[in-house]
């Protein structure tokens, strides 16, 4: 279909890799916006359809952020980073945004507060007027269509390419939309292929931002000319792009003037790499950085010792876990292994010693507070002499296998070096011998991770949008077609078709799948509710992953922060925008 076309079609949708969402309020197939946000620190805007907010009239001061790894590419199309969506979530803006500090209650973003709507498979939403890029142009539906065709057509001119493009593609746009009607400048209309209870959620997500297409049009018909856009992306957001430098793993952005939300109240903000925990947590106590995350229990405690900061947390919604990667490791396709394993090692040890009580162990996908978790499971309880007998009654002796990690601190394993020896002396225990790869930067570790080239590895997941499928279907289905999982096995390769490399196990159980996807399509909750109970129940007894914890959300934040102006978020965000500095 030509470019200048109003609508797209399904045909030039291709299905990806995915990830998902949080419970949606739905009732009798309809959701819909009611009253949205009023600015704040979200940023939300007034719902007028003019261009809102202050625009950063009264911005002052240099807000630093220190974080504990620097990527090289800020394209939210091309990644599944959260160090990237730290810094994107400034420069961009979604259709929907998550209220700050809510816990997943969507609001008003580009989209009018009472402007938008799901009926059955169509989603429409009436957009604000006034709000402009940062580059000057004025932001309309044909930028809404822009960005959807470029991050899932293949028939688009100016398609990023199923090489660039992320996981995110396929579980956020492209295997749910049939088309997209952008015909009205204000108003965009999503044709659905199926009804979709987390759709608008999944519009909130960092992945689901809205890019330029006079920015996606400069940059050429070429995917790997549009996978530059990274390295200087244009949006709407709070804060405009200034200065990425690699050299010194800092980047720089400058508050929006013309920003048609509240704030920003920072003339700018930096985001500097310091690797090191506790390195990082003193430059928030030193005062040389006013806010930083991610941090091990050792480092709390330079925190909370000092007279300059103070750990502010909240209950976190994600979870951590080992995932055995059945597709290369012929014992991991034994249940009986998998389970003997999760006994073996001791999750009590590491959320209690290494997490020192910031968090709590795991026994399914979904954290406390989401709905269709199973209440009633529990952990596996440490048991060696169990496990070892699991082993022998499974015929496995002389099992040995590597152990991937990364080695900077994540939310959900603050201290993964720690935690991979943790792992390594249990498993040695029971007769099984574990070589760590540790890995010096998070991106090269995805890449890895995503190539289906380890044997076991750690991963977690921070929620995108609070939906039970954001874990379920994203981390746990393989999305490839049900009849493409061979008769009597429960796991497939990673090159299988249309496979996700977001699911790091190739675990494919069916029963499972078909479960997770029927609770997809359904608005009504009591419905979803069970489907996705259902599933926990099969995922804690198939045992894809080694449920390690749910961590809490935890940021140092420096006093020369004003107190009320930041609030941390389980959810989105850091809603840097809202942030004054004394």
């Amino acid at each position: 279909m030509p470019v200048g076309d109003n609508t797209t079609d399904r045909r030039g949708f291709l299905k990806k890799a995915g990830v998902a969402t949080v419970a949606a309020t739905a009732t009798a197939g309809c959701l819909s916006g009611s009253g949205g946000g009023d600015g704040g620190g979200g940023g939300g805007g007034n719902g007028s359809g003019g261009s809102g907010g202050g625009g950063g009239g009264d911005a002052s001061g240099t807000l630093v952020y220190a974080r504990g790894d620097h990527p090289e590419n800020y394209d939210p199309q091309q990644t599944t980073s959260g160090e990237v969506a730290k810094v994107t979530n400034q420069v961009y803006d979604t259709l929907l945004m998550f209220e700050p500090g809510s816990g997943g209650q969507l609001t008003d973003g580009l989209a009018k507060s009472d402007g938008w709507e799901l009926s059955g498979t169509e989603a429409t939403l009436q957009l604000k007027e006034g709000v402009t890029f940062h580059s000057g142009e004025e932001f309309t539906s044909a930028d809404v269509k822009a960005t959807v065709r470029r991050f899932t057509d293949g028939g688009y001119n100016y398609y990023l390419g199923t090489e660039n493009a992320s996981g995110y593609a396929g579980f956020t746009f492209g295997n749910w939309i049939e088309n997209v009607d952008a015909s009205n400048d204000y108003e965009v209309t999503f044709q659905l292929t199926q009804e979709y209870a987390p759709f608008l959620r999944n519009l909130a997500m960092f992945a689901s931002a809205i890019l330029s297409s006079a920015q996606i049009e400069k940059l050429g018909q070429d995917p790997d000319e549009q996978a530059g856009l990274g390295r200087a992306p244009v949006g709407t957001g709070p804060f405009a792009w200034s200065q990425l430098d690699n050299a010194n793993q800092r980047v720089q952005l400058e508050a929006n003037g013309d920003y048609w939300g509240d704030g920003p109240n920072v003339a700018e903000v930096i985001f500097r790499t310091i690797g090191q925990n506790s390195s990082r947590a003193q430059s928030v106590a030193n005062g040389d950085s006013h806010l930083t995350d991610n941090l091990g229990a050792e480092s709390v405690s330079i925190i909370e010792d000092s007279n300059a900061a103070t750990m502010e947390s909240k209950p976190g919604i994600n979870t951590g876990y080992m995932a055995f990667n059945m597709a290369r490791v012929e014992p991991f396709r034994n249940r009986t292994v998998r389970q003997a394993i999760s006994y073996a090692i001791n999750t009590q040890a590491i959320v209690e010693d290494i997490y020192q009580g910031f968090a709590r162990p795991a026994s399914q996908p979904l954290p406390e507070g989401v709905m269709g978790r199973a209440n009633d499971l529990e952990p596996y309880a440490t048991n060696k002499d169990r496990a070892r007998r699991m082993l022998q009654e499974a015929g496995v002796s002389d099992l040995s296998f590597e152990l991937a990690t990364f080695s900077n601190p994540r939310g959900y394993n603050p201290s993964p070096i720690q935690t991979a020896n943790q792992v390594k002396s249990d498993l040695g225990a029971v007769g099984i011998d574990v070589s760590i790869n540790q890995f010096s930067t998070f991106s090269s570790y995805l890449e890895y991770t995503s190539a289906g080239k380890h044997d076991a590895c750690f991963l977690g997941w921070y929620t995108d949008n609070a939906d039970p499928d954001n874990f379920m279907y994203v981390l746990l289905d393989p999305k490839v077609p049900l009849d493409a999982v061979p008769q009597g096995q429960d796991w497939v390769s990673f090159d299988t078709e249309d496979y996700s490399t977001l699911n790091v196990s190739a675990w494919a159980n069916t029963e499972y799948m078909q479960l997770v996807r029927e609770g997809q399509k359904s608005y009504d909750e009591a419905t979803r509710k069970q489907k996705y109970q259902q599933a926990s129940n099969i995922a804690h007894e198939e045992a894809p992953w080694v449920f390690v914890d749910h961590a809490k959300t935890l940021r140092a934040v420096n006093q020369q922060i004003r107190p009320d102006s930041y609030t941390v978020s389980s959810v989105g965000g850091p809603f840097l925008e809202s942030v004054q500095l004394k």
